[in-house]
């Protein structure tokens, strides 16, 4: 033995999972280092990490956007699981102006790797040339009214899938603001969520499930709750997809919460390609270009390499860029597969093809080819809501809004099939209420989904798409025959050629309403129709369903947010004590992320209310 020489220390490898603190979810993407060198890692989709601890080295940093960075002293632990706060400073420096927040920077960075195909001058973004202006575009929203069942008895509208307006409405809420009224769309918020319908069992991709009860904010109406079940395809028996990524790589995109994270984003669902998948990545700036032709999904790290080569600068030529990615989609097109061009921007197009018509021109002829489109939302400042909702709705697909890495896994990871596999296409509802049973009606939300009487079996009228495993929600509230409700009807004088008096199916029945519903299978031009009939056998309000609480929950709270001429007796209390006791399984804890929110906007109101009086 040689006096004075000692072993050194081995390595030591530390496993561990990153959870976010507040909501209990996994963590993707989070950086994982061991301070004072080069080493590190990634969180994988499900929040965990492998690394390996050099002898001279015991802690390990842990950092992510929005989240408080936490170093961690290593010990004798050879497993450390990790608690992150969010914080929500650490996205950007903002400046509060009038309902929204902007990021305050210089802008610069350049386009990396892009082969240009179209010319055009480079010039800032007009938002960040002046960061002065709150920008945001929201379509506005005008509430369904009361409709007397008698002289307007049916009820036609599109299905809505979108989710944006919930994850938007949430940013507005953790900065501390209430969200503009016309942010607020009550279906795409009650939809958000998942719920536990029955899953199709013949040969339609699609179920029908209804519930009725006492409406909770109006004791003298009823709520009559739809669910439509889209059938989940398990991910192995898919059809190959052909994906073009379309990145606005702007001047305005630059930030964490806009170019990084959506880097982050497309890196979780690379991570869900398989062999028989290809993807091709098309950017946009002052102009367009592929920055990766179509490449098998076995070439994970190819297509990372090449998102994480990604810089931003310039202005935004968005209709060039959506020229090019339908036309990569159609030299790699599957017949019988998944085709689509995957959009990620805040929507501030300002270079070549720009006005809202144009575009959905453009989009319109696009989808018929077979080419869906489906459009992420990112940034804060000047997000154009409106126009992305509306290109998603004439591309066939869907819209959500990206605000953390967590709203990037649920829609890349967690609903993988939902998002990128349509099912069911063109599906629109018609319902026609029986005037002996119900004196009138409101459909709560789809206000930009309503479609005339004669679209329903019009077979060339665009609808909403409906995804794998994918379901959607409608509430009905219903002023019954018998009710004394005091609520202000929309009326029209009596017709003079029209039957006045109820023929005898409708007063000799317990009919409330017939449902039918249509769809086209996602490469048909040929709708088939289901039908379903909901009686007055009321349910007991004790024994509702979590589906019909839940949803009512978030509906009621949609309700106050945009202070709804229809709100009645709703309060965030309700909200709350419905929510509370429908929260179910929640295994990924979206649902007790929505209560704290109803916390918040309660504290938000009352805070509000008090400067009021003042």
């Amino acid at each position: 033995m040689v006096l004075g020489f000692r072993n050194p220390a081995p390595e030591k490898i530390i496993i561990g999972t990153v959870v976010d603190a507040v909501s209990g979810q996994n963590l993707p993407g989070v950086s994982v280092s061991v301070k004072g060198t080069t080493t590190g890692t990634t969180t994988d989709s499900a929040g965990k990490y492998s690394i390996t601890l050099p002898p001279d080295r015991n802690i390990l940093v842990f950092s992510f956007i929005g989240y408080t960075t936490q170093e961690i002293t290593v010990r004798d632990q050879t497993s450390i699981n990790v608690k992150l706060q969010p914080n929500s400073k650490t996205l950007s420096e903002v400046v509060v102006i009038g309902y929204g927040s902007q990021k305050k920077q210089t802008v610069t960075g350049s386009v990396a790797g892009v082969n240009v195909q179209t010319a055009a001058p480079a010039q800032s973004d007009s938002f960040y040339a002046n960061p002065t202006f709150n920008t945001e575009d929201y379509n506005s929203i005008q509430e369904n009214i009361f409709l007397e069942a008698r002289k307007n008895p049916l009820s036609t509208f599109s299905i809505d899938v979108d989710a944006a307006s919930y994850s938007n409405v949430r940013r507005f809420l953790r900065n501390g603001q209430s969200p503009p009224k016309d942010a607020v769309r009550i279906e795409e918020m009650i939809n958000y969520f998942k719920y536990d319908y029955p899953q199709p069992t013949g040969s339609d991709p699609v179920s029908i499930t209804s519930e009725m009860a006492p409406c909770p904010w109006n004791s003298a109406h009823q709520l009559l709750h739809i669910g439509l079940q889209g059938k989940t395809v398990p991910t192995n028996n898919l059809p190959p997809s052909n994906l073009v990524f379309l990145i606005d790589v702007s001047g305005s995109m630059m930030g964490p919460d806009r170019l990084d994270l959506i880097k982050a984003g497309f890196k979780l669902l690379v991570e869900q390609l398989r062999p028989q998948d290809k993807v091709a990545i098309v950017v946009y700036a002052g102009a367009a270009g592929i920055v990766l032709p179509a490449t098998p999904g076995s070439q994970k790290d190819r297509i990372i390499r090449a998102l994480e080569g990604l810089q931003a600068g310039g202005s935004t030529a968005g209709g060039a860029g959506i020229k090019l990615a339908y036309n990569i989609a159609k030299e790699n097109f599957k017949p019988a597969g998944n085709n689509r061009v995957i959009l990620a921007t805040d929507g501030d197009f300002n270079v070549g093809v720009s006005s809202n018509a144009e575009l959905e021109r453009l989009i319109e002829e696009k989808r018929e080819t077979g080419i869906f489109l489906t459009v992420l939302g990112f940034g804060m400042g000047n997000l154009k809501d409106s126009r992305m909702e509306q290109l998603a709705d004439k591309g066939n697909g869907n819209y959500a809004y990206v605000d953390t890495i967590l709203e990037a896994k649920k829609v890349f990871v967690n609903e993988f099939g939902g998002t990128l596999f349509t099912i069911a296409k063109d599906v629109k509802l018609q319902l026609e209420f029986n005037p002996a049973q119900v004196k009138a009606y409101r459909l709560v939300g789809y206000e930009n989904r309503a479609l005339k009487n004669e679209d329903f079996n019009n077979d060339k009228k665009d609808a909403g798409d409906l995804g794998s495993g994918h379901t959607v929600t409608a509430l009905y509230e219903i002023i019954p025959a018998s009710a004394k409700s005091g609520q202000p009807l929309a009326t029209v004088d009596e017709l003079k050629y029209q039957k006045s008096e109820l023929n005898s199916t409708a007063a000799n029945t317990n009919e409330v309403v017939t449902l039918k519903l249509r769809y086209k299978e996602p490469t048909g031009n040929q709708s088939k129709l289901l039908q379903k009939i909901i009686t007055a056998k009321q349910s007991n309000p004790t024994k509702t369903s979590d589906n019909f609480r839940f949803s009512v929950a978030v509906a009621q709270f949609g309700m106050l947010l945009r202070d709804s001429e229809f709100k009645a007796q709703a309060s965030y209390a309700s909200v709350l004590e419905l929510a509370q006791n429908a929260r179910g399984k929640d295994e990924e804890g979206y649902r007790i992320e929505f209560i704290n929110l109803v916390k918040s906007a309660q504290l938000l109101n009352t805070s509000t209310s008090r400067k009021g009086d003042k």
